[in-house]
């Protein structure tokens, strides 16, 4: 990946998808290769450019950003997709969930959160809004009620695993915990994997689900 990151902007909003291409161009860091009206378009660009990052929105017509969303992370394990939504409780975005996205952001944050967001996806991380990750509680099932499963993760991880797993809950990447913490990334990696590890979860959005149901953010 060079200095820029470069990015594929997938929206059926003409203005909206203008807009934000100039506010991350004013910004710096990131390269607008291509833009699309929808997934299907969005595929074929992304095949052509090979973007660092797709930011997608998901309800569009043809093809919805859901099915090209698994359609591109199904055909390559190196797709990395950015959902732009428009509602944290679209139920579009669990389905996102399961079609491999790897960042989930509303449409109204303001465009340093977006740009952080696509740096963090850019490097490989998983990254979601805290009121984005309201929407996948309903599908973790029924746990405990909450004061219950809030004592479960507070038994089960140390003070500092509980630090972070707060502070990634707020969608912060590795390096801002790092930073916050004063700590290195890769001591930050490591207590990641361990809290994912602990709380018997895939990934830092499934976490973060568990940390809001708990009411623990």
């Amino acid at each position: 990946m060079g200095t820029d990151i470069r990015v594929l902007l997938v929206d059926d909003h003409d203005f909206f998808r203008g807009g934000l291409r100039e506010l991350l161009t004013e910004h710096g860091g990131v390269d607008v290769v291509a833009e699309a009206a929808d997934g299907g378009e969005g595929i074929e660009l992304a095949n052509r450019h090979r973007p660092d990052v797709v930011v997608m929105d998901l309800n569009m017509p043809r093809m919805s950003g859901v099915e090209a969303t698994e359609r591109l992370t199904a055909s390559s394990a190196d797709a990395r997709v950015l959902v732009l939504t428009i509602s944290a409780d679209d139920t579009t975005v669990v389905d996102a969930i399961k079609a491999g996205a790897s960042g989930y952001m509303l449409k109204d944050a303001p465009v340093e959160e977006i740009y952080r967001a696509i740096q963090a996806v850019a490097s490989g991380q998983l990254l979601v809004s805290p009121r984005v990750s309201r929407a996948l509680v309903g599908v973790l099932g029924a746990a405990a009620d909450r004061s219950k499963l809030a004592a479960a993760i507070e038994s089960t991880l140390s003070e500092r695993e509980l630090q972070i797993l707060r502070l990634l809950s707020m969608g912060r990447g590795n390096a801002d915990i790092a930073d916050e913490l004063f700590l290195s990334p890769a001591t930050v990696k490591n207590h990641v994997a361990e809290v994912l590890n602990k709380l018997g979860v895939e990934n830092r959005i499934e976490a973060a689900a568990y940390a809001v149901r708990a009411e623990l953010v």
